[in-house]
């Protein structure tokens, strides 16, 4: 399978690089915000311009920060991303002028010898291109493309000059779409260094500072044949207890991927599990109706013994029981061990999620469980279920036809999905039933 090229965005902090990746994208992939440092990791997606397709890479400002302990990671994270460019898009202000920092940048960037569009963005107006423009052609290039990626001013010009830069296609662009599995959890439960593991390359920035990760980051993985997307999320916790907006913006952020997401991956901590954190946003997950599997991470740090995997396990269960459904894999981010299994595991719940089950299976169940416990509504009343249909899947929905139009008792509706799982081997995916009024 054929990569494709890629192209990365870069500059300078609050130069509009996230805006033009989420115009050139057309979609609001990374998080735009007005304080500084926003995006620290290289966040990519795959474009199709013009019957071409490419990947687009945006970066982290290029910046030191004696009061930002990791502006130096982001900034050698962009530098990477530049060396293993394709080609390149230099984004420069022009309400800031060119500083003398962006020369040198320019300067070492050009000793990549990659091709290079040199692109002014904050230019709204003919009149400020005619203002500002000219200083910016000390630089020694004979082609710059004024544009405003926030008001779309010249973004066709751009894209003509990308597009240019690209081979042609051969064949059809439109390949199996990848699996996207997100990985959520807490803060500082290993997220990014799963990924990074997984990929085989520090794509993803660590740090024990919490908030590292702000937006959602895109990695592409191939595995068997199969293409999958593995989204690093922000960690997630209470927006009351965050002070940083930029935080809070990529929370906000996270719990969306969630509903963007093929598969979840619940990813928590062994050594301190799972907390009231962990349960909250189980329940988000839960909520979404996506395919879960909940991951153990650290577990190199616990004592090998056999009866330890049943503790864990049980534990986890008794107090995440409203997603006993999910299965449980314990892992290493640090040793790998185990953590190539979410991928396979993301597969089978998936493909679990889209099982049809034939209406006679479901009324053959339905007799047996009848029998075995009758029904129970909210007012704890017998009620009559007299056929079930599956409605839909992703998650997997039931309608249950009978007289009343009362709902299930909370207790029995979680008794019977329990039984459907075991009789039709659907895990890893939450279901639905719903009552309807025959």
């Amino acid at each position: 399978m054929r990569k494709p090229p890629r192209i990365v965005i870069v500059g300078f902090p609050n130069v509009g690089k996230s805006t033009l990746f989420n115009r050139l994208l057309r979609e609001k992939k990374a998080i735009i915000h007005s304080s500084p440092g926003m995006t620290r990791d290289a966040n990519s997606s795959v474009c199709i311009l013009r019957g071409k397709e490419f990947e687009l890479v945006d970066t982290g400002g290029f910046f030191d920060s004696k009061s930002n302990p990791i502006s130096e990671k982001v900034k050698l994270k962009a530098w990477e991303a530049s060396e293993q460019a394709d080609a390149l898009i230099f984004m420069l202000d022009a309400r800031k002028g060119l500083l003398p920092p962006e020369k040198e940048l320019f300067v070492s960037l050009k000793k990549l010898n990659k091709p290079m569009i040199v692109v002014v963005n904050k230019i709204d107006s003919q009149k400020m291109e005619q203002q500002k423009l000219g200083e910016f052609y000390t630089l020694g290039e004979d082609s710059l493309i004024p544009l405003s990626a926030e008001h779309k001013r010249n973004i066709e010009i751009l894209e003509h000059a990308i597009s240019q830069l690209l081979p042609e296609s051969h064949g059809h662009i439109d390949e199996e779409k990848p699996l996207k599995v997100a990985v959520v959890g807490r803060i500082n439960v290993g997220k990014s260094s799963l990924i990074n593991l997984i990929t085989g390359e520090e794509k993803l920035l660590v740090s024990e500072i919490p908030g590292t990760t702000r937006d959602t980051i895109d990695t592409a993985v191939l595995r068997n044949g199969r293409r999958f997307c593995l989204v690093d999320t922000a960690g997630i916790r209470k927006l009351s207890r965050t002070k940083d907006k930029r935080e809070k913006a990529g929370i906000i952020i996270a719990k969306k991927s969630i509903r963007k997401a093929d598969v979840l991956c619940l990813l928590m901590d062994s050594t301190e599990f799972p907390t009231r954190q962990d349960a909250a946003i189980a329940h988000l997950a839960y909520q979404s109706g996506k395919p879960l599997m909940l991951a153990l991470n650290k577990w190199d740090l616990i004592p090998h013994k056999e009866k330890i995997y049943e503790e864990y396990k049980k534990k986890t269960y008794s107090r995440l029981d409203f997603v006993s459904y999910a299965p449980l894999v314990f892992i290493s981010a640090l040793t790998g061990k185990r953590a190539v299994k979410i991928l396979d595991l993301a597969v089978e719940i998936y493909e679990n999620a889209q099982m049809r089950i034939p209406t006679p299976d479901l009324n053959q169940f339905l007799q047996y469980v009848s029998q075995r416990r009758p029904p129970l509504s909210k007012k704890k009343k017998k009620i009559k279920i007299q056929y079930m249909v599956q409605k839909s899947v992703l998650p997997p929905t039931f309608v249950l036809f009978t007289h009343s139009s009362s709902s299930l008792l909370p207790s029995y509706e979680k008794y019977f999905s329990a039984l459907m799982r075991e009789n039709f081997d659907i895990w890893g995916t939450p279901l639905r039933l719903r009552l309807k009024k025959n």
